[in-house]
């Protein structure tokens, strides 16, 4: 397989990862609230 073939996968991959890490950044972050009971006798 001389003709480049994992090369090329593997700047395709570095393509895909970098377009990744870009859209990730730009995502709101979860923000998680304490569960408190309705009643705060129970």
């Amino acid at each position: 397989m001389a003709d480049n073939f994992l090369e090329k996968r593997f700047e395709d991959y570095e393509i895909r990862k970098e377009a990744y890490l870009r859209k990730k950044k730009h995502l709101p972050k979860l923000i998680r609230k304490p569960h408190r009971p309705d009643d705060e006798a129970l």
